[in-house]
């Protein structure tokens, strides 16, 4: 059950999505704009409360708790970011707006943008570890949470190959063309 809410909560991001920004820039409709994108959040409230109820009824935690857990995290961190993205694309696609803003060619400026990513996929990896803590303190079973645990520790592997970017940008910096930004 908890696989299909979280299929269905990425397809109806992605709807609500779409469905908002071409209410707002096709259409004209600002307003049922903002109520469509204003519930793209309750998608993460719905999976949440899934994800509780599947474990309080009994469920043996699973890596699709996991992924609940991973996708709620990430819609936390970096939901705000991706409408930010989406509505500027759509923009400059279809109202004529600017040129998105684009992540700093190289140096410096580069560098701290792949920094401030790589602290955002540690906090999101935080969050997640935070929410499957407390299903595994709400279970209070460790045999029905075992899988949980093991969840957290491979996810772990995400921000440790993510620090590979910042890494690589601070010890061997792109060098900016004359003209760009730094």
């Amino acid at each position: 059950m908890v696989l299909a809410v979280i299929i269905a909560c990425e397809v109806g991001f992605w709807v609500l999505l779409a469905l908002g920004l071409a209410f707002r820039y096709l259409w004209g409709m600002r307003r049922l704009s903002t109520v469509l994108l204003l519930c793209v959040p309750l998608l993460d409230v719905i999976l949440l409360a899934t994800a509780v109820i599947d474990m309080r009824g009994g469920a043996q935690g699973s890596w699709h708790h996991g992924l609940a857990a991973a996708y709620l995290a990430y819609s936390v961190v970096f939901g705000h970011r991706t409408l930010k993205w989406a509505d500027a694309k759509f923009a400059h696609r279809f109202a004529g707006g600017p040129e998105p803003e684009r992540p700093p060619a190289g140096g410096t400026a580069r560098a701290r943008y792949e920094w401030i990513m790589w602290i955002r996929i540690v906090i999101a990896y935080g969050i997640g570890c935070a929410v499957l803590y407390g299903l595994i303190l709400m279970v209070g079973d460790p045999s029905r949470t075992a899988a949980l645990n093991e969840f957290m520790i491979g996810a772990s592997k995400v921000p440790l190959i993510a620090l590979l970017w910042p890494l690589s940008y601070t010890l061997f910096p792109k060098k900016v063309p004359d003209g760009s930004q730094v």
